[in-house]
């Protein structure tokens, strides 16, 4: 049963399949699969306090806390009362509890009630009817998983077994478009549905708090041989001198024992050393520079109404220590708008540029958003050119997508990728106009007429086929294949006839390369219908085969795709997106390297590499390797020969193989990654990367909820990295130094007090001032320090990106850096200790009385202990803010005013054991020899610190000073930052351009989502997604999914670079 959410019941078998009736209620019952609720919370009112509790004393500082109250009640070990480890631990545990609940409360629901999960849909609605209402009907699939992309079982139906696939599921979370009624089986619900399933738990990546974990262990290690030094010490001085003082102080005879005591004793006392406020306060830290990134205004673009969004609060300072970017292309560098540009057609060439625009008054249906400027192409429609029309009725007629007429000639395409609505646009304008279909038929409107065609068979794209073809048959009843695709694939289908064309047509798309156009090939072939009869007949029972059904029907399309006649080739422009090269630019010159990941072929990589700047004309050498160098004997060798390249561009990359890119070089080169997309094909990279960042693009929201960080143009990731990111990991450093030197510097002070009161555990201060340590005098000037602090302005920290550098070699925070300061506080211990000491002993206050106390040099020695790190908190400031100047004079007033207030002889009276420090502020602090104590003990410890760092800046200044310097020098405000256009002109073939993905094919002739007279209002071209990548190989490199060389005329010479083996450097 279930208890404080914990499910303590016996654990159930594991599930093989799932078998499910439709309407027999009794039967599924009997299986006891999940009901339809989903509890995604981690707590209810009742179990939140217990399992809170449970999971925050799971931290080893909350647990190490609670071991010390435990030995606080311990009358022979403790020296101390109880609430100086309980008024920090549940200031903490509080804080964290109440975070907890926020983020429980916001992030989830209490109980999802989803009304239904995966739906089961068949090809003939008629059938599914009938199965309704008569006859055996039972659904037999696999288990619930997390694959999304695949799915296996069979419907029986009548004692006759029919294949399920993934194209008949409906997942949770998709939309219905064009569809009035369905009926559908749910097969897993509750926490079985398949987005449940696959929910990534992975721990979230944090390198300050791997940093953390080292350290802790060497705290701890520190605090235990400081106890076992000063338990000995107990030891040693009970033998020699503890004799002399039983005659007033009895004491335990057993020195072993004594010094057994002394330990824990010491463990309580010394226990600040371990920093019980560290992680709440780097908690909230991270949220306020969270917050600054949610609202940075340079980052919100205002055309998409999107601003820059922190979807996690634990990343920041990792965003300031990025090495490698990894980026896709189509949507992150593009702007994943394509508009139809060129085209080429039986050998001539239509261009897109012009002085006059085009006029498409004569077709009533044209989108008046079209732009065209080749006048001559209107001129072949009107004249009723064969190839002309062919062309765009091609374009027309090869397609998935849909059409919403809203009223009367108001058409609006709902296309699967920006690349096929660009297409149909493009014949629309010319006037070849999809009007409408079923899943029998497409309409179309030629010139005026509108036109009805059978639709026989969709042979759907695939990231190996890398086309797509449609069979169907005009009004007059002549069949005709129309196949649209890339030019390596659709060149090796031509009939032999077409080699004069294909010539010219390879010509032309050469030409499209110096722009960076994204081509498509178009061909057609004419059936005969008795071929076509046995073909179909073939391709119903490879459909519906339960084995080997993907093998099968490629094997059909192979056949029927072959002597094709070429048409001619689309030209399609996506361009950059604005500022792209200045920030690659900047990006670079901040010594991160960026690894394009993309799916579109070599060419089109190369194209936009040199459009924006990845790469250079003098960049002469070309490294090509092919998707087995990620093989685990290869993998080693393409990183070390990639790590040699300026420039990384992996093209025709699946997502998977994008992932692997990145978990590459994540467990070689130990480097922090950064991966950034816009599509659901970058998810893989997206959570591979110990950093991801998604765009809210054309292409939907699936890398934005996998990411930790989202915004809306690629341009602001410069800002991200450069302004928030090395902010951030500036202040976090300053804070961890600044924090463990205030700790240690404040607990090293019992360790040298324990040599003058015999190691008897006694304080140095006062138990107030342990209590309000860290919780009041010292924690708002360090959060100030950490949420304020700027070495240098966003203007100047864009201008000089190398300023980032330091954060990527972790020159602020690192081992060196953490035993500097453990040194200095050490330091810092001696002087706050000894000083005091020296500047008290023997002395007489002005009215004659003994000035030499406890009490006196305790008030001294915390007295010099606050006003020694805040003035070492101002020397690591770089700007002094309103906000600065509150926290710091205001805790150091606030450490007089409750010093005074708890010395008083009303408190005194009210709880005699805990204010025993009755009127020594008042007695002690008005001698001018204490106010010369605490300035000197100040001096002394700030001035080495001081002086290392003027001379260090002198001998050897880091960029930073420099900068700060130059900064300082002018008068001037901090410069805007430049943007720079480049543009080249190349030779090099451009890509293949269809951002397809498979499936669509099967789901436009199932009728799933079709009617006949859409009325659904529409707002535009609506893409959803685009295809999940290519094999890392191109036409340069002799690859062909059948086999075949290609382009055997154009042999690549292997570089000196292909030619190397022998690779010297290995320092991974």
């Amino acid at each position: 049963m279930p208890f404080f959410g914990l499910d303590c019941a016996r654990k159930k078998e594991r599930e093989v399949e799932r078998k499910i009736r439709a309407n027999d209620r009794e039967y599924n019952s009997s299986f006891k699969y999940a009901t339809n609720s989903i509890k995604t919370s981690k707590y209810n009112p009742f179990t939140f306090l217990p399992l809170n509790l449970f999971e925050q004393f799971q931290r080893i500082a909350n647990a190490y806390f609670l071991f010390l109250l435990i030995l606080q009640v311990i009358p022979a070990i403790s020296s101390l009362s109880w609430f100086t480890t309980v008024v920090p631990l549940v200031l903490v545990l509080s804080v964290t509890a109440a975070k907890d609940a926020i983020d429980d409360i916001v992030s989830t629901h209490v109980t999802v009630y989803n009304k239904l999960k995966i739906y089961l849909f068949f090809v003939h609605i008629s059938f599914f009817l009938f199965s309704l209402l008569r006859g055996n009907r039972e659904v037999c699939c696999e288990p619930p998983n997390n694959r999304l992309d695949r799915f296996t079982g069979t419907l029986t139906f009548d004692s006759q077994k029919y294949s399920l696939d993934n194209e008949r599921v409906l997942l949770r979370g998709c939309t219905l478009r064009n569809t009035d009624w369905c009926f559908g089986l749910v097969l897993f619900a509750g926490n079985k549905f398949r987005q449940m399933c696959g929910v990534w738990s992975g721990a979230v990546w944090c390198s300050s708090s791997i940093l953390l974990y080292y350290y802790r262990e060497c705290i701890f290690g520190l605090l235990a041989l400081m106890c076992i030094i000063l338990a000995v010490g107990n030891g040693i001085w009970e033998n020699h001198a503890g004799s002399k003082f039983n005659a007033f102080l009895p004491r335990e005879e057993n020195t072993v024992f004594s010094a057994f005591l002394t330990f824990w004793s010491y463990i309580i006392i010394l226990n600040t050393v371990v920093p019980i406020s560290l992680y709440v306060s780097m908690e909230v830290i991270r949220l306020g520079n969270s917050y600054y990134i949610n609202w940075d205004r340079t980052m919100y673009h205002a055309r998409t109404d999107t601003p820059a969004e922190a979807r996690t609060t634990t990343l920041n300072e990792e965003l300031g220590q990025i090495k490698y970017i990894f980026s896709d292309k189509t949507g992150t560098l593009t702007q994943n708008i394509m508009t139809f540009n060129k085209c080429s057609i039986n050998g001539k060439s239509y261009d897109h540029r012009g002085e006059k625009q085009m006029d498409f008054s004569f077709n009533r249906l044209a989108d008046p958003k079209f732009l065209f400027y080749d006048h001559s192409l209107v001129q072949g429609v009107k004249l009723e050119l064969p190839d002309v029309h062919a062309f765009f009725r091609l374009l027309a007629l090869c397609h998935t997508v849909m059409a919403e007429e809203k009223r009367e000639g108001d058409l609006v395409y709902q296309a699967q990728s920006p690349d096929e609505g660009a297409l149909v646009t493009a014949a629309r304008n010319f006037g070849f106009v999809f009007r409408s279909r079923s899943p029998e038929t497409v309409t179309i409107e030629e010139m005026g007429i509108q036109r009805s065609y059978e639709m026989l068979a969709i042979l759907d794209f695939n990231n190996v086929r890398k086309r797509m073809s449609v069979i169907v048959r005009n009004p007059e009843g002549k069949l005709s294949l129309y196949c649209k695709g890339a030019d390596t694939i659709i060149y090796e289908r031509l009939h032999p006839s077409c080699s004069e064309v294909m010539k010219v047509t390879t010509e032309h798309l050469n030409e499209f390369a110096g722009e960076g156009l994204r081509t498509l090939v178009l061909a057609y072939k004419d059936l005969d219908e008795e071929y076509f009869s046995e073909w179909k007949q073939r391709h119903h029972e490879s459909s519906v085969a339960l084995e080997d059904r993907e093998e099968k029907l490629e094997k059909l399309y192979e056949e029927i795709e072959k002597d094709m006649m070429l048409i001619g080739a689309t030209a399609i422009e996506d361009k950059l997106q604005d500022g792209v090269a200045q920030t690659i630019e900047q990006l670079a010159k901040a010594e991160i390297k960026i690894w394009v990941l993309t799916g579109d072929k070599q060419e089109t990589a190369e194209n936009i590499g040199y459009s924006c700047n990845l790469l250079r004309e003098e960049m002469n050498d070309v490294f090509i390797v092919a998707a087995f160098a990620l093989e685990s004997n290869m993998e080693l060798e393409f990183l070390r020969t990639a790590c040699m390249c300026k420039t990384v561009i992996c093209c025709r990359v699946t997502p998977l193989q994008k992932a692997q890119v990145v978990e590459l070089v994540k467990k070689y080169k130990k480097a922090v990654t950064l991966a950034i997309g816009d599509g659901a094909n970058d998810v893989s990279m997206i959570k591979a990367a110990h950093i991801g960042v998604g765009i809210s693009g054309q292409e939907g929201m699936q890398a934005v909820l996998s990411s930790d960080f989202s915004f809306a143009q690629f341009r602001f990731l410069q800002r991200l990295l450069l302004v928030h990111g090395r902010w951030s990991y500036l202040r976090m450093c300053k804070f961890l130094r600044y924090f463990f030197y205030k700790n240690f510097t404040f607990t090293f002070v019992h360790f040298w007090y324990a040599f003058f009161c015999g190691f008897s555990a006694q304080t140095v201060y006062d138990e107030g001032f342990i209590t309000l340590y860290n919780l009041v005098y010292t924690a708002l000037p360090v959060l100030g320090m950490s949420l304020f602090d700027q070495d240098v302005n966003a203007g100047w920290s864009l201008e000089y990106p190398q300023l980032y550098v330091p954060g990527q070699l972790s020159q602020y925070f690192s081992k060196r850096a953490f035993m500097m300061c453990a040194l200095h506080s050490w330091y810092s211990s001696l002087v706050l200790f000894f000083v005091p000491y020296a500047a008290i002993y023997d002395t007489a206050r002005d009215d004659g009385k003994d000035g030499a106390d406890y009490q006196s040099f305790a008030l001294i020695t915390q007295t010099c202990l606050t006003v020694t790190v805040c003035v070492q908190l101002g020397l690591d400031l770089s700007s002094w803010t309103v906000v600065n100047h509150l926290f710091v004079w205001g805790s150091l007033g606030m450490f007089f005013i409750l010093t005074f207030t708890m010395y008083t002889d009303g408190l005194f009276r009210l709880r005699p054991s805990s204010f025993a420090f009755i009127g020594t502020a008042r007695n002690c602090l008005n001698q001018p020899n204490v106010w010369l104590t605490v300035a000197l003990t100040a001096i002394l410890c700030v001035l080495p610190v001081v002086a290392y760092r003027f001379f260090y800046s002198q001998i050897s200044p880091t960029i930073n000073d420099k900068v700060r310097y130059k900064v300082c020098q002018t008068k001037e405000p901090a410069p805007r930052p430049r943007r720079t256009r480049l543009t080249r002109r190349s030779t090099r073939r451009s890509g293949y351009a269809f951002s397809h993905a498979h499936g669509y094919g099967d789901l436009v002739t199932s009728g799933r989502f079709l009617r006949r007279h859409a009325l659904t209002p529409s707002t535009g071209l609506i893409p959803t997604g685009r295809s999940p990548g290519f094999k890392p190989t191109g036409r340069s490199a002799g690859y062909s999914p059948v086999g075949r060389e290609q382009n055997p005329k154009q042999k690549v010479e292997p570089t000196s670079l292909q030619m190397f083996r022998a690779v010297k450097d290995c320092s991974f």
